[in-house]
């Protein structure tokens, strides 16, 4: 469920094109986003650091980057638009500014036990605390998407560095459409005059919450997916083609093939449009 390189030594090819991402001229004009300056936010959040960015490639990208610096854990990078936000496979994730909450979170977890599991548990409790600006409750679909009413209401990104073996950090990307994108056709928006802050201080604690969890997925855990799952009982064309039963403590996605159930651990989960 996570993107893993085994040395910090391979961020330096891309590091010189980064850098720009943190000069003046590309945060904020006055250091704010929605009235909100990073040591403001920093401060009713509870977070050693937050990097308010005006526009930037992908806010994943500017962590790994701090990441690499030694930025403490819980360091935020938040931006009011982002010009290359990526989904899974390489898949562009639009981001115009003022439409939605595009921010990473950089973790140092002491137990890398739980990182096979760690987008399901950001799924969970991201929805969880979504539900809140939903008219309708915040569903899920493997292994890192949010919906509502079966139109896509975000998605979550997490990628690790390693070094020799040993887990350097991780950063979780979530981007949220705040209101109904216009820029594409089966995309949802949180309820009318909801806020941005309003969703960020809802979201960090529960990002960070799932970030601090050890272990596979506990049985209220998978309690709580089987409730949001819009794919469960569907037919599905890919990873294969079957019928989903759900998941596993594991994370893996279980599709029932003929006679069996086959496990997959990564890939995406593409819907029969025809049933």
């Amino acid at each position: 469920m996570f993107i893993a390189f085994a040395s910090a030594v391979l961020l330096r090819p891309w590091r010189k094109g980064l850098e720009t991402g943190l000069t003046d001229e590309n945060r904020m004009t006055d250091t704010r986003i929605d009235g909100w300056s990073g040591a403001e936010l920093a401060a009713i959040l509870n977070l050693p650091r937050v990097e308010v960015l005006h526009e930037v490639t992908s806010t994943l990208d500017v962590a790994h980057l701090l990441g690499a610096e030694g930025a403490k854990s819980g360091t935020l990078v938040i931006a009011d638009r982002q010009t290359a936000g990526r989904g899974r496979a390489g898949n562009k994730w639009e981001s115009p500014a003022g439409s939605g909450l595009w921010i990473t979170i950089l973790e140092r977890p002491p137990d890398a036990s739980g990182m096979e599991v760690l987008s399901l548990r950001v799924g969970l409790l991201a929805a969880r605390a979504l539900d809140r600006f939903s008219a309708d409750p915040v569903r899920l679909k493997w292994p890192n998407d949010l919906y509502v009413d079966g139109r896509k209401l975000g998605g979550i990104l997490t990628e690790a560095r390693w070094q020799e073996g040993r887990l350097e950090w991780v950063a979780l990307g979530v981007g949220v459409n705040v209101r109904e994108p216009i820029q594409f056709t089966g995309g949802a928006g949180l309820e009318a005059g909801t806020g941005r802050m309003e969703v960020l201080f809802e979201l960090v604690p529960a990002v960070r919450a799932a970030a601090a969890c050890c272990g596979e997925l506990g049985s209220r855990e998978l309690a709580e997916w089987s409730s949001r799952d819009m794919a469960r009982g569907h037919d599905c064309t890919q990873p294969a083609r079957g019928t989903v039963l759900g998941i596993n403590a594991s994370g893996e996605l279980l599709v029932a093939i003929a006679d069996s159930v086959a496990r997959f651990r990564s890939g995406s989960l593409v819907l029969d449009p025809l049933t």
